[in-house]
């Protein structure tokens, strides 16, 4: 009796700790939502689900045709490529070989557009400088362990806070990986016309959001490098795993902050939206033969029977492992769609269920994603890593 009467006691003190938080908040009103700044600029990302967004902010329609394509001089008149990199957490891995695989297979083209979320977004900026940046690439995704990215807390603190683990690993991490010269490299290439996209959730608003990456670093504003580091941190956090991300913003000349988590939650996997028509920007900027988009899935599509030990962590950990296969094959699917309608050619590759026999025993474990990183660096060296989406 008195065990149970203990065991109770504890679970009113674990459930009124998860009721209460440490953070305090500022959030942004309703009524005004819509109209926040960031850095002072209001062109520095975009609502995913609205036709405010353009993509890669191709304004045709309000900038005379000699104007537009100087702006997109590095672009224009020649054929397009574009990547989008889904979330997927350490199987990221094989998008990561993927990528070096087809540097070494000699026929991985330069992007116009690269796209992220989650793991993804952790991608993108490496895969948008391309190969001068595969060896970093290669050892993010190889040797960095559970250690660089999160670090569990006290249980207490943590069902009182905002996150079950603290995620300042991983904030050190990206402070070496994304630094200054890797960020003027991403404006230089911005300047070109090329765009890097990365998505976050608005958690307050329930919306995706567009950060145009390349835009925030050529921005000039000192902040802008913290800046585009938060918003990669920001789409790779898990909600109730990994704490939120707070945005300083301003509206009505007064300062707020805005909560975002892992751009999963709205979308794994994104190119641009059906507001926009590939096949105007194609004719505008004179683009050669048929625009060809990539699109890698780091997880598993067909589904795999794993018996759930009954524990919080086992529990969350498999129910987001099944969140990210089924929506991406959604999203994929939103993708092609749109994408066949602007005539704009689509390969896909993801994990197939036999890729490794090594099994994953922490969230990020360096010898499950070594595997992993091979598996999909051979696969690409075989010329058999993309499969030509035709759903005719």
């Amino acid at each position: 009796m008195k065990n149970k009467l203990i065991r109770n006691s504890l679970w009113i003190i674990l459930l009124a700790l998860a009721g209460c938080s440490g953070i305090v908040r500022n959030p942004l009103p309703v009524e005004a939502y819509a109209d926040a700044t960031i850095l002072g600029r209001s062109d520095l990302r975009y609502w995913a689900d609205t036709s405010m967004f353009e993509v890669s902010n191709y304004s045709i329609h309000d900038t005379p045709v000699v104007d537009f394509t100087a702006r997109y001089a590095g672009i224009s008149d020649q054929e397009h490529s574009y990547l989008a990199i889904s979330g997927g957490g350490s199987k990221g891995a094989y998008g990561a070989g993927v990528l070096v695989g087809w540097t070494e297979m000699g026929t991985r083209p330069q992007f116009a557009i690269v796209t992220g979320v989650s793991t993804g977004a952790l991608i993108a900026p490496f895969a948008f400088l391309g190969p001068e940046y595969d060896q970093q690439l290669k050892e993010a995704y190889t040797t960095l362990g559970t250690d660089s990215v999160i670090k569990i807390g006290n249980i207490f603190r943590s069902l009182a806070n905002d996150g079950l683990m603290d995620s300042s690993p991983l904030t050190e991490t990206l402070n070496r990986y994304v630094n200054e010269e890797m960020i003027k490299k991403i404006a230089a290439e911005h300047r070109k016309g090329r765009r890097l996209l990365i998505g976050t959730t608005n958690l307050d608003a329930g919306r995706q959001v567009i950060w145009n990456i390349g835009r925030i670093a050529d921005s000039g504003h000192p902040d802008s490098a913290d800046l585009i580091r938060d918003i990669m941190r920001a789409s790779a956090s898990i909600p109730g795993t990994f704490p939120p991300v707070y945005f300083t913003v301003e509206a009505n000349g007064e300062s707020y902050d805005e909560m975002h988590v892992d751009g999963g939650v709205a979308a794994q996997m994104f190119l641009y939206p059906s507001s926009v028509s590939m096949n105007e920007v194609a004719e505008t900027l004179k683009v050669k033969g048929k625009p060809h988009a990539y699109l890698i899935g780091n997880s598993l599509v067909h589904p795999q029977y794993l018996p759930t030990s009954p524990s919080i962590y086992k529990i969350t950990r498999r129910t987001i492992s099944t969140l990210t296969r089924t929506q991406g094959v959604g999203d994929v699917y939103q993708i092609y769609a749109v994408a066949n309608r602007d005539g704009v050619d689509v390969s896909l590759t993801w994990i197939p269920e036999d890729a490794v026999e090594e099994v994953s025993n922490e969230p990020f474990d360096p010898v499950y994603m070594s595997a992993l990183f091979e598996y999909g660096y051979q696969r690409a060296l075989k010329g058999e890593v993309w499969r030509h989406m035709q759903l005719n």
